[in-house]
């Protein structure tokens, strides 16, 4: 994990076991991040036609997450759903991105993180308890903050913002060959 976080240090943070929803996941290096454990069974269990979703994964709101959140989708789409590492590399910057929004922009304490496939398309999807809705800001070359919803619609088939009666979800789909 990174080395002292500014402001940070001697906090006493909590430490819960490591999340099994993660384990399930097949998440390597997991077991030292403080994940909190999901409320629901995480499961890849085949839908109707043949769809898996997973069941969300909360998180708590803090930088760290989109670490963890990053690797959960690297594991997820490579090893358990076998989709090629370009495509799990664009999911990932944009899982990043997403993430970075809910922790940075929402005040909330915890998000959630859910992925679902069905043929030819992923999505993902994070919900936060936040109804401010994200803007697509325009994009200088050079601009370091701001560019993530602009990557969202560069990298992704369709993305959008939910309401829901308390938050919202924030998602993106991507097209994928089922070989």
């Amino acid at each position: 994990m990174m080395g002292g976080m500014a402001g940070l240090e001697g906090m006493e943070q909590p430490r819960p076991r490591s999340d099994p929803a993660a384990a399930r996941w097949g998440v390597p290096g997991t077991d030292g991040d403080r994940v909190p454990a999901s409320r629901r069974p995480v499961s890849a269990v085949p839908e109707p036609a043949g769809d898996q979703a997973l069941g969300e994964v909360r998180l708590p709101s803090r930088p760290q997450s989109a670490g963890i959140a990053r690797r959960l989708t690297a594991a997820v789409l490579l090893k358990q759903w076998s989709l090629t590492p370009q495509l799990a590399e664009h999911a990932v910057l944009l899982v990043s991105e997403l993430v970075g929004n809910a922790v940075r922009h929402t005040g909330a304490r915890t998000f959630g993180l859910r992925m679902l496939r069905r043929r030819g398309w992923i999505r993902i999807e994070v919900r936060d308890p936040s109804r401010g809705l994200p803007c697509l800001m325009p994009v200088q070359a050079m601009d370091l903050s701001g560019r993530g919803l602009f990557l969202v619609d560069k990298l992704s088939e369709r993305w959008g913002v939910d309401l829901l009666p308390r938050g919202k979800t924030t998602w993106f789909e991507m097209r994928i060959a089922d070989r």
